[in-house]
């Protein structure tokens, strides 16, 4: 077997936007994944379906996995011939141990590549609007270690320190804030130097303390600071307050779940990240066609109930050699604009779009239209009865075509205290239920009635349904729900 090789990845601050083209990448081409505490929940949600995942996080005073059997670890996987990634929070350099990594890989002769990632050092204050270097102010930055490699409080010349001016960020620095602020202070640096913590930045954990170097040890043990957390002096703070562009976002301090099939979550994501959320990724189910053959495509009408149908649709004339001439001049329905859409984009025109985006107004609309003539509905197998079953209630001449098959997926990983999942279909409420059986969900944001019904039935007690069954609904569902509930527990300056 050929030695494979390995990535040392940087996995940024937190937030996947923030991890690098490349590294994503590399991670989504895995066959085993190496990760930290530290890389946050976005991150980890773009590791592939099939990925061996190895936790090996670690934590202020606690490895339960020692760096050794890190090491270790790494060399045994390439030498399993496996494309293996060590994805580390923030940059693998950066006080990330990466470089005894590379020694061990080196050490036996097994290739290997280093991303750099954004550090938490620059990337965490920016987004608490602290820009660790300003003209006038401060034209120099300097990161410091406040542990050692054995987890102690690492020893600093505080007086040399104090002489370098400009702004201090300190790193895993939570355990040593109150020691950092008093020798700063002992080392000639005025009491009201502006200081703060921001503790799990660029997530929606996100929480800034700011003060003074002589107020923030006070600050941190009132408010309960925890790690991971960046502390930084220096005057560029007091921008804190005037340049924290956050607070702004609508969603910004939530964390939402995202349960589409992976090939239809970019959109509704892009959308829930401008308005300032932390997205978590998370296919719970997948779409596998079917190899159905095609029936005589002569009917009148043609109805479909999901982009996905669409999709599988022209795959399935392409298979059969076919192409849309076949349908001759049949007229299009479709569920919802999401469908339209979809059709749209192939260069058909849509005839009927219910008032109502379900199966039961689809069919009492449909039947109408058609009267007595031919329907044919291309679809998902076992897909919702609610429209078959009301088409036959109506006496409509129909056939139903399965084209594909929504399949559940096991959970990538347990996300961490999410603040709302975001439900598509019935079939996501009920694989992501029997995927994290035990997961609280604060808010299950729904886009039509048939899907909160099942979210109910599951036992969601927390339902919002959006008023169209569209994407841009679904969005003002949630922001309609987080303005009007205080759900955003650990926004800028606010205690847990």
């Amino acid at each position: 077997m050929s030695v494979g090789k390995v990535w040392l990845v940087g996995a940024g601050p937190g937030d996947a936007g923030l991890l690098t083209c490349r590294g994503r990448e590399v991670l989504e081409q895995a066959d085993v994944v190496v990760y930290d505490r530290l890389a946050g929940d976005s991150v980890l949600s773009l590791m592939p379906a099939g990925a061996e995942r190895i936790n090996v996080g670690k934590s202020g005073g606690c490895h339960p996995v020692p760096q050794e059997e890190i090491e270790k670890i790494l060399v045994a996987k390439a030498l399993e011939g496996k494309k293996t990634v060590r994805l580390k929070g923030g940059d693998p350099f950066l006080f990330g141990r990466g470089g005894e990594e590379i020694e061990a890989l080196a050490a036996r002769g097994i290739p290997y590549e280093v991303i750099p990632g954004i550090s938490s050092a620059i990337a965490v204050p920016e987004c608490a609007g602290i820009p660790v270097t300003h003209r006038g102010l401060a034209d120099s930055v300097h990161i410091i270690t406040a542990h050692t490699r054995e987890g102690g409080l690492a020893a600093q010349d505080y007086a040399a320190l104090a002489h370098l001016g400009g702004t201090l960020v300190f790193l895993m620095g939570v355990s040593a804030l109150p020691e950092i602020c008093t020798r700063l202070q002992k080392e000639g640096w005025a009491p009201d130097t502006p200081a703060a913590a921001v503790e799990c930045g660029t997530t929606a954990r996100q929480r800034t303390l700011a003060g003074t170097l002589e107020s923030l040890p006070r600050r941190a043990a009132e408010f309960k600071l925890r790690p991971p957390a960046v502390i930084v002096a220096g005057p560029t703070v007091s921008f804190a307050e005037k340049f924290d562009w956050h607070d702004s976002l609508p969603l910004w301090g939530v964390k939402v779940i995202v349960t589409r099939p992976k090939n239809r979550q970019g959109r509704l994501s892009r959308m829930l990240r401008s308005l300032g959320a932390e997205v978590v990724e998370f296919p719970i189910i997948e779409t596998v066609p079917l190899d159905t053959p095609l029936p005589p495509l002569d009917a009148p009408w043609i109805g479909f109930t999901s982009a996905s149908g669409v999709e599988y649709f022209f795959a399935a004339l392409e298979r059969e050699n076919l192409d849309i001439r076949c349908i001759g001049s049949a007229k299009i329905a479709a569920v919802g604009k999401g469908t339209a859409s979809a059709l749209r984009a192939r260069g058909l025109h849509v005839d009927l779009i219910p008032q109502i985006s379900d199966g039961a107004h689809l069919a009492d609309e449909l039947a109408s239209a058609a009267g007595s003539k031919k329907i044919l509905l291309f679809r998902a197998e076992n897909g919702s009865p609610e429209l078959t079953s009301r088409l036959r209630e109506l006496g409509a001449d129909f056939s139903e075509i399965p084209l594909y098959r929504t399949t559940a997926l096991p959970a990538p990983f347990i996300p961490r205290n999410p603040d709302a999942a975001v439900f598509a279909s019935a079939s996501a409420v009920r694989a992501f239920r029997r995927a994290c059986p035990d997961l609280a969900v604060p808010f299950a944001c729904c886009i039509g009635a048939q899907t909160a019904a099942e979210a109910r039935r599951l036992g969601y007690g927390n339902i919002g349904t959006a008023k169209k069954a569209v994407l841009e609904e679904l969005v003002e569902t949630l922001k309609e729900h987080f303005r009007h509930n205080q759900c955003q527990a650990l926004k800028t300056h606010q205690p847990e």
